[in-house]
């Protein structure tokens, strides 16, 4: 016998929607995830079906159902699942991201190539990937220099190039250096890793070394040919990069700006206070990281604020305490990387404060009249 389960006993069916997508590096994609059937409420979450967490470029919607990866890189690439969970269990669906990869250029033989005056040179330019290049070949000359570049262009929805130089050298002459980084602003988050590329033309080949303007480079560092890596960054490792070329017919120098951005660390000042009733109360929220940061002031446990609390930047100020203002006090700091709490205990006594109380007499004329009053300090 067949029992038909209703569509509120059961578990979510979902779709979704595009189920594959192809994309070129740099471009936006939207998953989006229904629900077709299945009891309510659901709720829908996203996950890397490796278990890797979300890249810092994916977001998921509010409600949960819309997956958007922007500016999308190599590392987006793989398996998304959209999890539905209601009361009947869970369900989920897959969806599939690759990243159209542009090709990558080689010379051969590889740059420096030495020739005699009057000689012959053969030199190969190969292009690899899915994406079909044209291929030319450019010269430039300076003096005894002459350097040849392989570009290719490709079209990736919008059209894109490459290109790969090798160095021709002239083997009875010297040739002053050139220093050249791949990227000369760098953005980096706290606890990445950077990596700074530098590359050096010349004759004798110029020997390349890094350093920092006006402070040592980092201790977690490493340096490998013309590459500098730096593990772990932190906010005291921003500044200046040089890139220096030296060989015997000279030196040269070229730079990278590096700005390391940190998320906020919020304190409270004080994180404790001791008040009668009719006290004012001032509180603030003290926040390091990158700027800007804003500022929220909440009660912990959803109580509401007093009607004479006011905030001004990080503060918050209440004129005149009541009692029920007792409790815990939450100040949330944010900015474009992250977000931090902080607390502070405040205590509320009932009694006012002691007051001083005295009596005046004020004489009319008449007989037998006085007549006094009283007031309270």
């Amino acid at each position: 016998m067949c029992v038909a389960i209703p569509a509120w006993a059961q578990k979510a069916v979902l779709s979704v929607d595009p189920r594959a997508a192809l994309v070129c590096q740099g471009e936006t994609v939207s998953f989006r995830c229904r629900v077709v059937s299945g009891s309510q409420p659901v709720q829908l979450e996203w996950k890397r079906t490796n278990n890797q967490p979300l890249a810092d470029n994916v977001k998921v919607g509010p409600d949960g159902s819309v997956l958007t990866i922007a500016f999308a890189r190599l590392s987006n690439q793989g398996q998304y699942r959209c999890i539905a969970i209601n009361a009947q269990g869970k369900t989920t669906i897959t969806a599939s991201l690759t990243i159209k990869q542009p090709p990558k250029v080689r010379v051969k033989p590889s740059s420096p190539v030495t020739v005699r005056v009057g000689g012959a040179v053969s030199l190969e330019c190969q292009a690899s990937g899915r994406l079909r290049p044209s291929i030319t070949w450019l010269k430039e000359e300076a003096g005894r220099e002459t350097t040849l570049a392989c570009a290719i262009t490709y079209l990736c929805d919008k059209e894109g190039s490459a290109e790969q130089r090798v160095e021709l050298r002239l083997a009875d002459g010297t040739v002053a250096p050139k220093a050249t980084v791949r990227q000369a602003d760098m953005t980096a988050v706290e606890g990445q890793t950077v990596t700074m590329h530098c590359q050096a033309s010349g004759f004798p080949t110029p020997g390349i070394s890094w350093s920092k303007l006006r402070a040592p480079l980092p201790w977690q560092h490493r340096e490998e040919g013309g590459t500098l890596t730096l593990t772990n960054v932190g906010r005291q490792d921003s500044g200046q990069y040089i890139c220096n070329a030296t060989n015997s017919a000279g030196y040269s120098e070229d730079y990278v700006q590096l700005e390391v951005d940190t998320p906020p660390y919020a304190t409270t000042v004080p994180d404790q206070v001791t008040a009668r009733r009719g006290d004012s109360l001032r509180l603030q929220c003290i926040a390091h990281g990158s700027h800007p940061i804003s500022f929220h002031w909440s009660r912990v446990g959803g109580a509401a604020m007093s009607s004479g609390a006011k905030t001004k930047d990080s503060v918050l100020l209440i004129g005149q305490l009541k009692v029920s203002d007792s409790g815990m006090y939450k100040c949330v700091a944010s900015n474009h990387i992250g977000s931090s709490e902080a607390l502070a205990m405040v205590s509320v006594k009932g009694e006012l404060r002691p007051s001083l109380e005295f009596m005046f007499v004020h004489l009319t004329s008449g007989p037998d009249v006085t007549q006094h009053s009283s007031s309270r300090l």
